[in-house]
């Protein structure tokens, strides 16, 4: 396995069955010119079966942290420490760009998750609720 930030949007594209959607060219494009927007793709064979996003927050009083968006590995990649190598590039990345931690929200049912994110050195906060406004569908650009 060989995992690589993605810089283009050909290669966000060629990983868009690893997303709940497919992918818009548009939308790689605004999500790679944005600071602080990360992405990482794990290849097997120069096939994308896995990717982890995730987003630099600064806050004044709290400085910079990592939010893990999303973490996807192909269903026929998974248990093979994919999830964990996607989530330690990103603590990586993390570290480096001066964060003083990372953060993702889990359903407290998503027990693949749960394993995943453990593996990797995160340690559960307790349960959370997550709040949600809903404006309309995605924007068009």
């Amino acid at each position: 396995m060989q995992i690589d930030r993605a810089t283009t949007v050909p290669e966000i594209l060629a990983a868009s069955p690893l997303f709940d959607a497919p992918a818009r060219p548009e939308w790689a494009a605004d999500f790679l010119a944005t600071p602080g927007h990360h992405l990482f793709l794990a290849y097997e064979d120069a096939t994308p079966v896995g990717f982890v996003s995730g987003v630099e927050t600064l806050h004044p009083d709290k400085g910079r942290e990592m939010f893990l968006y999303e973490l996807a590995v192909a269903e026929g990649h998974r248990r093979r420490g994919t999830a964990r190598a996607l989530i330690r590039t990103l603590a990586d990345l993390a570290r480096e760009r001066g964060c003083y931690g990372m953060w993702v929200g889990v359903d407290p049912d998503n027990a693949p998750a749960l394993a995943a994110y453990r593996s990797a050195g995160g340690v559960s906060e307790g349960p959370c609720t997550v709040m949600a406004w809903s404006f309309s569908q995605p924007r068009e650009p």
